[in-house]
């Protein structure tokens, strides 16, 4: 079991885990939305202006009332989801207007109306959001298909709830299992889609989302094989019960419905987490740009004296779950080659033009890379983006290769940083890049990425692996 293996007690679901998407947003402030609405509600039924201390009021109530766990919506759910948790809140600022004098500034029964309407609207407005969640999924191009490995008691169980709950924004397609008809006996959940090897064969083509694997302990053999197998796919993969097997990816325990189910293989940026990442690259991004931009332009001519040719290098690269993007640089090279065999350049590249030998030795050439990272294709920090010809090649000559695109690319990285700049002219040497990728999956935070920034500056003036 590996030492590294830190699993985390998840409550949101999987749909919420996004980059950046209108559902997070709406399960993050529905619940403040709707308490909010209904104290302004209550106040103009009595007569009262909403200002002054009712503005004050609503901030605290707005801080407090952030959800957890999106709830179920059956009776058991609104005790213990919506029910105490909103007892606890209006705990909390009666203690707080009690200590402060503030409780006398509003009257006791509007607080009270208040404080007994509120989990019942908030109740009502959880049920509309369950019945919308599948349109808004759809309109987001955010549904995923998901698969189950082990038509079992168990995996048949799970299917029931996929089946049973659409504000997952999971559609469930079927089991992959390697046992015989007779040995599987009554599906009353799904249907069999084939055995193990076609799950990997079609998995490495990008064609599953989400992988759960429900097979016994006693299969763990079989279990590491697979993994060993889809380590060269974008797909989320979950174990069915709890596993604990070694080399995890931000792994954590989850639920659906009440059945555990554990992350083997899934991005850092879920949740909150994906929000705070996108604010962090928009805002750092729309910066460096309004700085950057007269350094640009002065580029841009020496490229385009420099030699003939376009000023900006456009190549397909790969991003987020593998997804081709296009990448802009300044143009470097006498050539712009974006076909299925790309040669890396070297040091001594003649192919390389001298005004773009400064760009790329200092970076420059990346710059325009900034306006890849507020159009949402690419982040400030993470895994650098590869040529799609050298993707292909290296993704059947490392292991874990693909696993780096559960995030979306940076214009630096942990590698980077670390003296993996220019040519990869071995298998090693990508390797190890590779292991800084995915250690950068294992360890983000916003002080990471930071931190990374800030290390890039000081390793740009001195580099010399970059030409």
């Amino acid at each position: 079991m590996s030492t590294r293996f830190n699993m985390l007690q998840g409550e949101n679901n999987f749909l919420f885990r996004k980059q950046l998407s209108l559902l997070s947003l709406i399960k993050l402030l529905l619940d403040p939305f709707v308490a909010i609405l209904m104290l302004v509600t209550v106040a103009a039924v009595w007569g009262e202006e909403f200002r002054g201390p009712y503005l004050v009021f609503s901030l605290i109530v707005f801080s407090l009332t952030f959800p957890g766990k999106w709830p179920s919506l059956s009776l058991k759910s609104f005790g213990n989801e919506i029910a105490m948790p909103w007892l606890t809140t209006v705990g909390i600022l009666f203690l707080f207007g009690l200590a402060s004098g503030y409780s006398d500034v509003f009257p006791e029964d509007l607080v009270a109306t208040w404080a007994l309407l509120t989990p019942v609207a908030l109740f009502f407005a959880h049920r509309v959001m369950h019945r919308l969640v599948p349109s808004i999924l759809e309109m987001e191009g955010s549904m995923r298909n998901a698969v189950i490995v082990g038509a079992s008691e168990l995996g048949q169980t799970l299917a029931r709830e996929l089946n049973n709950g659409s504000h997952l924004g999971i559609t469930f397609e079927g089991f992959y299992d390697d046992r015989s008809p007779s040995r599987i006996g009554t599906i009353t959940h799904g249907k069999i889609l084939g055995g193990m090897d076609n799950l990997v064969e079609r998995a490495q083509y990008g064609g599953i989302d989400i992988i759960y694997i429900a097979l016994p302990m006693a299969s763990q053999p079989r279990i590491l094989k697979l993994l060993d197998d889809l380590r060269d796919t974008t797909a989320s993969i979950y174990f069915v019960p709890d596993i604990f097997v070694s080399d995890l990816i931000q792994a954590r325990i989850d639920h659906i419905h009440g059945i555990p189910v554990v992350a083997v293989c899934e991005t850092p940026l879920y949740g909150i987490n994906g929000l705070l990442k996108r604010a962090s690259d928009l805002v750092i991004a729309s910066i460096i740009l309004l700085l950057i931009m007269p350094v640009m332009i002065a580029i841009a001519i020496g490229v385009k004296l420099g030699s003939p040719g376009p000023v900006l290098f456009r190549q397909r690269r790969y991003g987020l779950d593998g997804k081709e993007i296009v990448v802009c640089k300044f143009r470097s090279m006498t050539v712009c080659e974006d076909g299925p065999t790309i040669e890396q350049a070297k040091r001594t590249d003649k192919r390389i033009t001298p005004f773009g030998s400064f760009l790329r030795r200092t970076s420059l050439d990346e710059l325009p890379q900034f306006l890849n990272v507020l159009t949402g294709q690419m982040s400030i920090v993470g895994p650098r983006p590869h040529a799609v010809a050298h993707n292909e090649l290296y993704r059947k000559l490392v292991k874990g290769y693909m696993i780096r695109h559960k995030v979306k690319p940076g214009i630096t990285g942990w590698a980077q940083v670390n003296g993996l700049r220019g040519e990869t002219e071995t298998v090693d040497k990508m390797q190890a890049r590779i292991q800084y990728d995915i250690d950068y999956l294992r360890n983000w935070s916003i002080t990471f990425d930071l931190m990374i920034i800030l290390k890039t500056v000081l390793v740009v003036a001195r580099d010399r692996n970059a030409y």
